[in-house]
């Protein structure tokens, strides 16, 4: 967790955070499967990671896919899968050479094996890259993460390797699955939905929100620009005046 200070007119957030919603509505307003809105989503990624490349943003994250997706249809899941794979080998040339580096958060091991080592594969190729870093929350639950920081608190607590006195938000944050990273300065969420679907919880608490009507397989990097002009119109007070 980083320390929250207001950013200059015109900024570029550092960290960009996004709520990938619509593809299943866009695939259906076009009369396709679910998974055809999928596909058409990726290129939006593809799309978005080159913008925020070029506006000098350092961490982008995307809500890839939440731990509640798993009880969507089998072949939907799979086909996500699948995708993703796809998604990682096809893009790692282009990634690796924009200088994009590739980690995840959540609770990877869940993933089918092929999914998991396409994703290792693209993380320890890119480990090296310092332009922009490429977190993809997989089968990724905010509650849960929270949770896991709790547990391992106790058991650091339960050992005498940690004095209760000493837990504060910053010692829980340093526990979460995003350590690493700075809090997200702002968060874009597509198709209009109003609710954060159980993502980065503690993480948002001081995030501008940017929500867009347009579904996710239709936003292009002109979208992004406008959410990131309207962020650096924004006065951040963080709760003072």
């Amino acid at each position: 967790m980083t320390t929250p200070s207001s950013n200059p007119p015109g900024s570029v957030p550092r960290h960009i955070a996004i709520i990938m919603d619509g593809n299943g509505r866009w695939a259906r307003s076009k009369g396709l499967e679910r998974l055809s809105g999928h596909e058409r989503g990726a290129e939006a990624v593809r799309d978005c990671v080159k913008g925020c490349r070029e506006l000098g943003v350092e961490y982008l994250t995307l809500y890839a896919f939440s731990t509640e997706n798993w009880q969507r249809p089998k072949s939907e899941v799979m086909g996500l899968m699948a995708l993703l794979e796809r998604f990682v080998t096809k893009e790692l040339a282009e990634l690796n050479a924009q200088g994009v580096r590739v980690e995840a958060i959540g609770h990877i091991t869940d993933l089918p094996e092929s999914t998991q080592k396409a994703l290792r594969h693209a993380i320890e190729t890119t480990a090296q890259n310092n332009k922009l870093t490429l977190v993809l929350a997989l089968s990724y639950s905010s509650r849960v993460e929270i949770v896991d920081a709790i547990q391992e608190i106790a058991r650091e607590v339960q050992a005498g390797k940690l004095d209760p006195s000493a837990i504060d938000a910053e010692l829980l944050s340093r526990h979460l699955y995003t350590r690493a990273y700075p809090d997200p300065d702002l968060l874009i969420r597509t198709s209009g939905e109003m609710r954060l679907s159980n993502f980065l919880l503690w993480q948002l608490s001081y995030t501008e929100f940017y929500i867009t009507p347009t579904l996710w397989p239709d936003f292009r990097k002109e979208e992004l620009l406008q959410a990131v002009r309207d962020f650096g119109k924004r006065q951040r007070r963080f709760g003072g005046i």
